[in-house]
């Protein structure tokens, strides 16, 4: 595949694709994306996972921050917890594939004093309401924010110039902290960050992803959970908002050179599908029956998995 429409396939934007074009033709180029660690690693992440498996592909180096501090700051748990989990996040990404990356721990980088005054610098020039505004998607309790959370997308900022990347990967939830990256970066002497950002997925029910709905596939599912989560999983007969079509779509073409709808000879034998394409259309005109897409999907993403589950054991 071309580099740069491998760099772009499942994204929703790019800021901007005239300077992604351009970064793909130099011969050294730098993107990454954070995480904040998180107790389970699920299929949001691998969204974003792939799109960096992509960038290495396509001739990026590829830092992953595990964010600590950011996590810290966003009151996901103690600076100890968060730091378990980092290590924890670090080894799931290895198994689903993202290994020769560089992956650096936020709080290694975030202590050091060129970056602290460079926090500082950027924190004269951003009002509160712009800060607040562009952790909407990705705050917690953004009702009533903490002053802490006003620092989040700054240090976001500054991880982006001291990392000494020129890309920034994430969900498209991410835009705001990217745009704010975009427009104050150059004046403090930094890179301008090309942004690429990914869709944000649905859960299994089509509704938000969320881990009190349970409405997720994390990494630490068994089979036998895989298959019945997909089973019960939301797939009306269109294409839009079908989650087990985006389940294809997002974690599984990126992965395999075909997907095979297993069925018996009565009900037409096995269908093979080159490309994601060509299956969302059998689907829509009913050649695929709900079932043995559920079916497939679950197949192919056991396989995925089992990939982490042995690499973690």
């Amino acid at each position: 595949m071309d580099p740069y429409d491998l760099a772009t396939r499942n994204t929703v934007e790019v800021v901007t694709e005239e300077e992604l074009r351009d970064l793909i033709g130099r011969p050294v180029k730098r993107v990454y994306a954070g995480y904040e660690p998180s107790g389970e690693i699920h299929l949001g992440h691998l969204v974003t996972v792939n799109k960096l498996m992509d960038l290495k592909e396509a001739g990026f180096e590829v830092v992953v921050l595990l964010a600590d501090l950011h996590a810290f700051l966003n009151r996901k748990g103690t600076m100890e917890e968060v730091r378990d989990l980092a290590e924890y996040n670090k080894r799931c990404f290895e198994g689903l594939g993202l290994k020769g990356v560089e992956y650096v721990l936020g709080s290694d980088l975030q202590l050091k004093r060129e970056y602290e005054l460079l926090m500082l610098r950027l924190s004269q020039q951003i009002t509160l309401n712009r800060a607040t505004r562009s952790m909407d998607e990705v705050g917690r309790q953004m009702d009533n924010p903490m002053v802490s959370q006003m620092i989040y997308p700054i240090m976001q900022m500054v991880d982006i110039a001291m990392l000494k990347v020129d890309a920034a990967v994430g969900g498209i939830d991410q835009r705001k902290i990217h745009m704010l990256a975009r427009e104050h970066l150059a004046g403090a002497g930094y890179r301008s960050p090309v942004c690429i950002h990914t869709p944000i997925l649905p859960g299994l029910d089509g509704k938000k992803m969320s881990s009190s709905m349970g409405n997720y596939i994390s990494v630490a599912d068994s089979e036998e959970n895989i298959r019945k989560k997909c089973e019960k999983a939301f797939c009306p007969p269109e294409c839009e908002e079908n989650v087990i079509l985006q389940i294809l779509q997002y974690h599984i073409f990126p992965r395999v050179p075909e997907v095979i709808i297993h069925r018996p000879e009565k009900f037409g034998g096995d269908r093979e599908f080159a490309s994601f394409d060509d299956l969302s259309a059998a689907y829509t005109r009913g050649e695929i029956h709900p079932l043995d897409l559920k079916r497939a999907a679950a197949e192919y993403l056991t396989g995925i998995l089992a990939e982490v589950r042995d690499y973690l054991s």
